[in-house]
């Protein structure tokens, strides 16, 4: 029977809320981490801040868009009929765009990026060549998700456009927060406006505003207390999608405050109190341990 899941890429999560899958991507992953070696790797930040990364699927050289917030591996299905890959399973998504569509499960896929292998994956296949285009303006064959993360200590510079992997006993700079899975994707605590702690997706696939769950939007009546308006197209898998933005006055994250923040209502059902992207963390180096739920930011001068 299709399960439904949901789906974004760009201003929204990439979400697979599939307890079997899941299971089975996570236990490679904990093993591959004990074999995975120190080093540093190139990361690509574009000019529409999404992070491009160099990676493989079943040793196919692809380069990914890096999303810690994606639960599991998309592949283009273009790329997938290509490799001749054979899936056992169809699913329905829903996209950020509000629209839904098909996408099916592979089993038994190797992955590799940063050196580390991860064998014995179950990864999804979509169509992701809308989303290329409006994202980055050409194709996209493979959206990385939280596998990596779980797989290793990453210091990520977004910035100087590094990945290294650290050994797993390395004290990393910065303010260490606990982080805590909600709906399936990592948060961090933040305060809005001086309201908080309030729990927000850890999102390295947002490349656009950070986005203010409605729910939050209506308790902070960011939308009714007589700040500016307006409106922009965003979405990811699923279409476009017109969301009202507004102008936070203040935003901390890691001991740091930001001012004047732009951020856009998120009105899908599932959305989260707040996701803060690339925008936000770029101002740091960011050091991630999903196997040890924490994370480390270190603001850069």
């Amino acid at each position: 029977m299709p399960t439904l899941f949901e789906v974004g890429c760009g201003d929204k999560t990439v979400k697979l809320t599939l307890a079997a899958t899941l299971l089975a991507v996570l236990f490679p992953a904990i093993v591959a981490a004990q074999q995975r070696l120190p080093g540093s790797y190139p990361l690509t930040l574009t000019r529409g801040s999404r992070l491009l990364v160099a990676a493989e699927i079943n040793g196919h050289a692809v380069e990914a868009l890096l999303d810690s917030a994606a639960e599991a591996t998309f592949i283009d299905s273009a790329l997938a009929s290509e490799l001749r890959l054979a899936s056992d399973a169809t699913v329905t998504g829903q996209g950020s765009g509000g629209k839904s569509f098909d996408a099916r499960l592979i089993r038994g896929m190797q992955l590799r990026a940063f050196g580390i292998t991860l064998s014995d994956q179950t990864v999804a296949t979509a169509d992701l060549q809308d989303v290329g285009q409006r994202l980055l303006g050409r194709k996209l064959e493979m959206i990385l998700g939280r596998e990596i993360f779980d797989a290793a200590r990453l210091q990520i510079d977004i910035l100087g456009q590094r990945v290294t992997v650290l050994a797993a006993d390395t004290a990393p700079p910065g303010v260490r927060l606990q982080l805590h899975r909600e709906h399936g994707v990592e948060t961090i605590p933040v305060r809005i406006e001086g309201h908080g702690p309030v729990r927000a997706t850890f999102d390295l696939g947002n490349g656009s505003e950070v986005l203010v769950g409605r729910g939050l939007a209506a308790k902070l009546r960011l939308l009714s207390d007589g700040r500016s308006v307006r409106t922009e197209s965003g979405g990811g898998l699923g279409g476009e999608i017109t969301r009202q933005v507004v102008t936070l006055r203040s935003l901390e994250v890691g001991g740091s405050i930001f001012r004047d923040v732009s951020a856009a209502v998120d009105t899908q059902p599932s959305a989260s109190d707040l996701n803060v992207g690339v925008s936000i963390l770029k101002n740091f180096l960011i050091t991630t341990d999903f196997s040890a739920h924490t994370v480390w930011l270190e603001r850069r001068p």
